[in-house]
């Protein structure tokens, strides 16, 4: 059930049994949310967290015009809302930008951890500096970067995310995320993001029908400057 999300913290830390248990006994149900639905609504209370099992979500704010900007994507395997454990409610929300699956976390089970889980406290404590250092990468593609770079950091980003939890295949991953969806993202019209994948086709990738496919990654990210140190893809005890 939650098989990713525990390859995801693997990745970079050890996490023992009695941790492992802890994690699966916090989940309380699952939750199926369809495509385009609001999973948590900006300044609603909040009393639980969700982690997302399956599909691709993101956190967005909408402008009073209507235009909307996604400022993150969560790819499964990932706490969407771990910071409404202290915030107690998001300032944001959270979207299902296609089908997904989420485990629902009551925030009594996540204090029972901080009591009495020192170590795991310590990993998910990381992981919210881990989106904060994700936020500073997007907000420096989106003031400083053109389209073509910040399109190729993003399915850079992505491919290593999704390679964390075994989702990439033959330098290929699934996105079923729509080009609109895409333009919310990068800061971008539809238009513009159908020119600059367009451009991206020409030897480096094709993204069609949900799959992102890499002809050549080390083209795409020296297009990108794509530096994973703000991922922090190395293995330490925290």
């Amino acid at each position: 059930m939650i098989e990713r999300h525990l390859m995801k913290l693997r990745a970079r830390d050890e996490i023992n049994d009695e941790e492992e248990a802890a994690i699966r006994g916090s989940v309380a149900e699952i939750r199926r949310i369809a495509a385009d639905q609001v999973v948590v609504r900006a300044l609603q209370p909040m009393d639980f967290s969700t982690i997302l099992l399956s599909g691709i979500a993101g956190r967005a704010k909408d402008l009073a015009d209507g235009k909307r900007q996604i400022t993150e994507l969560h790819t499964p395997g990932d706490y969407t809302d771990l910071h409404s454990f202290t915030l107690k409610y998001l300032d944001h929300d959270v979207l299902a930008l296609s089908d997904c699956e989420f485990a629902v976390v009551p925030h009594e089970k996540l204090r029972e951890i901080t009591q009495r889980l020192p170590h795991l406290t310590r990993v998910y404590w990381f992981a919210t500096n881990l989106d904060a250092a994700v936020h500073r990468e997007w907000e420096v593609c989106l003031g400083r970067r053109s389209a073509v770079e910040r399109m190729a950091h993003l399915f850079c980003e992505l491919h290593v995310r999704m390679g964390l939890v075994g989702l990439v295949e033959d330098d290929g991953y699934e996105l079923s995320l729509t080009q609109s969806q895409l333009a919310e993202c990068l800061g971008l019209t539809q238009v513009h993001v159908n020119r600059t994948l367009m451009e991206l086709r020409n030897g480096l990738l094709e993204f069609s029908r949900g799959r992102v496919r890499i002809r050549n990654l080390a083209a795409l990210r020296a297009l990108a400057g794509f530096d994973p140190a703000y991922l922090y893809l190395d293995r330490r005890p925290r």
